[in-house]
C-alpha cells in the first residue's frame, strides 16, 4: 500500500491542490520520457524509485532529521559548498526550479522578460508546491547574474530565512580572496544555524563524502566515451539532477552499483543506442528537474547525448577538493576547487571554450548543442561567440534558446532534427 504523504505536505504548508496537479503532470511526463526508453540498464530502477518518491520518502527523511535537531539548507547553485554544510551535520538539498508554475502570480512581482529559471523559483514558492523549499531552515542564494541578484531582494520577503552569498566575477587573485572571505562567512552562518562547530576533522569528512559523490559520477561519465553508449543521456542527466537532493552516501553507493552494470555493458558491447547514433555534447545553462524537453527531443530523433557541459553536469562536478590539513588550508582547497567552475558569470571566461573542445574530443562527440534558457544573458552572449569558434574549427554547433513551456516543441524538433541530419552526412 502506498504511503499517504498528504498530512506531511499539509504540515509543511504546501498547497495540496496545486501540488496534486504538479505531481500528476510530473508522473506522466516521467513515464513518457524515461520509462518508455528501450534498452535501459537494469540499475536505473534506482532512478525510477527516487523519482517516484521525489516528494515522498526523501521529504520524510528531511522532516525526520529536523525532528532530531538537524538543519536543512536549500540551495540554487553549484557554488554553495555542500562540504561545509555536511561538516556541521546539516543536510543540503537543491531547490525546485525547472518548470513553469503560478506564472500569473510571478508576473505580478517580476518582469515578464526575466530568466525562466528565476521565475520558476518564484513560481514553486508562490504556488506552494516545493516541499524541499518548505522543509529548508535556511535558503542560500548567490549573486551570480544580475537577474538573481535583484530577484533575491524580492525573494527574501517570501521565505523565512534567506542568506545571499557574494561571488567573484573574475578568476583573479583578488577574486580568490573574495570567494575565501565568503566561504569563511558562510561557515560562521552555518555554525550559527546548527549550533555545531565546524572543525578541520569535520570539514575533511564533508569533503570526503562529496568527493566520493563526484567520483561516482566521473566513473559513470567514463562509460559514456564508449560506442555503443551503455546509458542514455536522459538517464545520465537524471543522475546529475538527483545528485543535488538525494542522500549523498546512498547516492554514491547506488551510482557505483549502476556503474558496475554499465562497465559490464561496455564489455559486452550492449548499448542504449545503436553504434551509429550521432553523438551530441550539450553545453550551457543548467537543467533542473523536470526540465527534460531538449534532451528528450534529441534522443527521440536518433541521436544520443554523451556528455553535459553544464552546472548540472561535468562543469558542476568536474574537480575534486584536494589537499589541506589545517582549517585555513582546507578552506583554500575548497576555494581552489570551486573557482574552477566555468560559469558564464566570469568575464573573461576562456576556460569554458577550452573545456567544451576537450569534452568534444574526450566523448567522441559529433556535434555540440549550446542550450540556453530564455533571457539568460550571460550564457546567451557566450553562446554566440562559442558557436562561431567551434564552427570555425570544424566542430558542428547549434544554439538553442527556450523556456520551460511546450509551445516551441515543434520548432525545436525541426531545428534539432535538421542539425542531427547534418551530422550524418
Amino acid at each position: 500500500m502506498a504511503t499517504d504523504y498528504r498530512p506531511m505536505w499539509k504540515e509543511l504548508g504546501l498547497n495540496l491542490e496545486n501540488h496534486d496537479k504538479l505531481m500528476e503532470v510530473l508522473g506522466k511526463v516521467y513515464g513518457d520520457i524515461f520509462v518508455s526508453q528501450k534498452n535501459r540498464p537494469q540499475k536505473t530502477d534506482y532512478l525510477d524509485f527516487v523519482m517516484s518518491e521525489v516528494h515522498g520518502l526523501r521529504i520524510k527523511e528531511l522532516v525526520d532529521a529536523k525532528k532530531q535537531g538537524r538543519k536543512v539548507v536549500g540551495t540554487y547553485c553549484t557554488f554553495v559548498p555542500e562540504e561545509i554544510i555536511l561538516a556541521a551535520d546539516a543536510i543540503m538539498v537543491g531547490l525546485c526550479a525547472g518548470a513553469d508554475f503560478a506564472t500569473e502570480q510571478v508576473d505580478r512581482i517580476l518582469p515578464k522578460n526575466l530568466c525562466a529559471l528565476i521565475k520558476s523559483t518564484f513560481g514553486f514558492k508562490l504556488g506552494g508546491v516545493c516541499p524541499y523549499l518548505e522543509a529548508s531552515d535556511l535558503v542560500v542564494g548567490e549573486n551570480t547574474c544580475d537577474g538573481k541578484k535583484k530577484a533575491y531582494e524580492v525573494f527574501k520577503n517570501l521565505v523565512k530565512d534567506l542568506y545571499v552569498m557574494d561571488l567573484p566575477q573574475t578568476k583573479s587573485p583578488q577574486a580568490k580572496e573574495l570567494l575565501k572571505s565568503e566561504y569563511v562567512k558562510f561557515i560562521s552562518r552555518i555554525e550559527k544555524l546548527t549550533g555545531n562547530k565546524i572543525t578541520p576533522e569535520k570539514l575533511r569528512k564533508g569533503i570526503e563524502i562529496v568527493n566520493a559523490k563526484r567520483k561516482a559520477v566521473y566513473r559513470l561519465s567514463e562509460t559514456r566515451k564508449n560506442n555503443p553508449v551503455p546509458i542514455s543521456g536522459l538517464d545520465s542527466l537524471l543522475v546529475n539532477q538527483i545528485f543535488f537532493y538525494e542522500d549523498p552516501v546512498r547516492f554514491t553507493q547506488q551510482i557505483n552499483s549502476l556503474c558496475d552494470e554499465l562497465e559490464n555493458r561496455v564489455s559486452s558491447r550492449t548499448g542504449s543506442f545503436p553504434e551509429n547514433a550521432p553523438r551530441i555534447l550539450v553545453s550551457g545553462c543548467p537543467m533542473a528537474v523536470p526540465n527534460w524537453k531538449v534532451p528528450a527531443i534529441v534522443e527521440t530523433s536518433g541521436a544520443v547525448i554523451v556528455a553535459e557541459e553544464s552546472c548540472v553536469g561535468e562543469r558542476g562536478t568536474r574537480n575534486l577538493v584536494e589537499g589541506g590539513s589545517s582549517m585555513d588550508a582546507l578552506i583554500d582547497a575548497l576555494v581552489d576547487r570551486y573557482l574552477q567552475i566555468d560559469c558564464a558569470i566570469y568575464s573573461p571566461n576562456p576556460d569554458r571554450l577550452s573545456h567544451i573542445r576537450e569534452m568534444y574530443k574526450k566523448y567522441k562527440a559529433d556535434g555540440v548543442i549550446l542550450y540556453g534558457i530564455q533571457f539568460c544573458t550571460p550564457y546567451a552572449v557566450e553562446a554566440m561567440g562559442i558557436e562561431k569558434e567551434l564552427e570555425n574549427s570544424g566542430i558542428p554547433a547549434i544554439r538553442i534558446e527556450t523556456d520551460y513551456s511546450q509551445e516551441d516543441v515543434g520548432q525545436l524538433k525541426t531545428r534539432i532534427q535538421a542539425f542531427i541530419e547534418r551530422l550524418t552526412k
